[in-house]
């Protein structure tokens, strides 16, 4: 009986000293905290970095144009369900949102940068055109259409049928046949849709217009 308070010492003594050292060993000694706790249950592969998100630059575009050269990206009509979209200098000219697409031809002429939307005609020389199919760009173009469109710049105008996709940026006066085009047939056999091809997107930069002084 006399040894039981020495004893009960002697147990406490070694509850306090283990207890010292598992604290010792958690906490990283004076100073060590909480982040020495954070170090056992975290390793080095589950540690994740943020990625930068890439930056976007006018219209979407994943690199800026040059100096004098105008942004732009497009988006033909999806069957005849969604709108398609013109963009030009980060300012979007044509889309559902702004209720101002239809179905056949969707037509943009651009003259004047600060005034995107302003329509002319006759076309004055150097004026660009863009333009975005939407269900069916062909059934109501006749020759003297696609002969307009082949002056513009098209290639692919001549080809043109019915439910095609097809996104072109032509101007007034050009010489040569333009980059700026991308035309899809309606197939059976390789449309994305029932009854229609894929939807088209095609982004660049336009030279500006170079006016003699």
């Amino acid at each position: 009986m006399r040894l039981a308070g020495p004893l009960r010492i002697v147990a406490l003594v070694i509850t306090v000293g283990l207890t010292w050292l598992v604290a010792s060993i958690l906490l990283g000694g004076p100073g060590g905290g909480f982040p020495r706790i954070q170090q056992l249950f975290t390793s080095p592969e589950n540690s994740v970095t943020a990625e930068p998100r890439a930056r976007k630059y006018k219209c979407g575009l994943p690199q800026p144009c040059p100096e004098e050269h105008l942004a732009f990206r497009m988006v033909s009509g999806a069957a005849n369900v969604i709108g398609p979209k013109i963009c030009l200098e980060d300012r979007m000219l044509m889309s559902s949102v702004k209720d101002n697409v239809g179905r056949g031809l969707n037509i943009a002429l651009v003259n004047d940068v600060n005034d995107l939307l302003k329509f002319i005609r006759p076309l004055h020389e150097g004026t660009l055109v863009f333009v975005a199919s939407y269900d069916d760009p062909a059934t109501k173009m006749n020759e003297e259409t696609r002969k307009l469109f082949s002056d513009l710049g098209s290639k692919n105008v001549k080809d043109l049928a019915f439910r095609d996709s097809w996104v072109f940026v032509g101007a007034k006066g050009v010489q040569n046949k333009s980059p700026f085009e991308q035309h899809v047939k309606n197939s059976k056999h390789t449309n994305k849709y029932e009854g229609w091809p894929e939807a088209l997107e095609m982004e660049g930069c336009i030279p500006r217009r170079t006016t003699a002084s």
